[in-house]
């Protein structure tokens, strides 16, 4: 049976314990699907469907691609793929990562947003970060519902900290007081569709596509998005901007996307990598000069070989240097470039 409302619950670290809270105060009856996006790691089984089965009344399963919606089921993201709601179905593509992950949350409150306007409730929980909040602001203006855990009740509040700084929030409590709420939203219903913003819905549609199939260069992306001088870090395609209220997000032209805060934070994780491979390179180079000039001082004496020892002395000495400069490289994000403002100590 068709379900009556669609609910989005997006979580990251510490989320599992969150979705346990949220799954044990659901009712019996409730009338709603439930999708959930839980950041795990794509190279192991995940226990997600069986935990959350035991959390509460409700059945949890990792859906197959195509699968139909059906009422009073908790649909779970597998590793390694995105969890994308697709009017009468189920969508698990391996599309483009976004933000690094795949599975998104971002992707999957978007696809709920598009194919069911207001009959959506988005709930963000524990996590580290700023994903989820891109996706709950574009339920909230497709006239759904958006929920976020008490960030003093989450393990890590990133992720909820996030949400009520960048999207108009509905609700704001304990994560063991979300499953009543919704039960609550079921029994009296949500609104039906408003008029839908043309602009919002033609880009969520291209981001659909993107998240199912990746391509984004000939889904169309070039066109709804700003050209900016920056390169996707994991594939070095250039980066469209997309705004958002007042959040700005990229996206790549083969599909990969990325917040403010996650762009910084891959950008400086690529350079600190092309770092070490520099150091590496130096000390390779120290090596083979050091082989050459033992190999000239067998067959020529050591006068020639001096010339390979001493430019093998020099490379050391900078590579030395540049040592230091590695071992100094620190990763970067928002997140913690916030918090160092708010420490009295800097």
């Amino acid at each position: 049976m068709r379900p009556e409302m669609i609910v989005v619950i997006g979580a990251s670290a510490g989320g599992v314990e969150s979705l346990r809270e949220v799954m044990s105060g659901l009712p019996d009856d409730f009338p709603g699907a439930i999708f959930v996006t839980l950041h795990i790691p794509p190279y192991q089984p995940s226990a997600m469907p069986n935990i959350l089965t035991s959390s509460g009344p409700l059945a949890a399963c990792h859906p197959k691609d195509g699968d139909p919606i059906r009422r009073g089921r908790i649909y779970i993201a597998p590793p390694d793929h995105h969890l994308l709601i697709e009017a009468r179905k189920i969508g698990v593509k391996k599309g483009p990562r976004e933000n690094r992950f795949r599975p998104s949350i971002d992707a999957m409150f978007r696809s709920a947003a598009f194919s069911f306007g207001s009959r959506v409730v988005g709930v963000v929980l524990s996590g580290a970060l700023d994903d989820g909040t891109s996706g709950l602001w574009t339920i909230k203006q497709s006239g759904g519902v958006s929920v976020v855990q008490e960030p003093n009740n989450a393990r890590f509040e990133s992720m909820p900290l996030s949400a009520l700084e960048n999207v108009q929030i509905d609700h704001t409590l304990p994560a063991a007081e979300i499953g009543p709420l919704l039960g609550a939203l079921a029994a009296k219903g949500l609104s039906a569709d408003g008029a839908k913003d043309e602009m919002l819905h033609t880009r969520l549609r291209v981001e659909m596509d993107i998240a199912s199939e990746g391509g984004a260069f000939q889904k169309g992306i070039m066109d709804v998005g700003e050209l900016t001088p920056f390169t996707c870090p994991e594939c070095h395609g250039v980066l469209v901007k997309l705004k958002e209220g007042n959040m700005t997000r990229y996206r790549c032209h083969t599909g990969h996307a990325y917040t403010d805060s996650a762009l910084l934070e891959d950008v400086m994780e690529s350079t600190g990598a092309m770092l070490w491979q520099v150091m590496r390179s130096m000390e390779e180079a120290v090596m083979l000069l050091q082989h050459i000039g033992r190999h000239v001082t067998e067959k020529n004496g050591n006068h020639r070989a001096e010339i390979f020892f001493a430019k093998a002395r020099d490379l050391d000495e900078r590579s030395k240097a540049f040592h230091d400069a590695v071992l100094s490289h620190e990763s970067l994000s928002t997140e913690k470039l916030a918090g160092s403002s708010k420490d009295p100590g800097n």
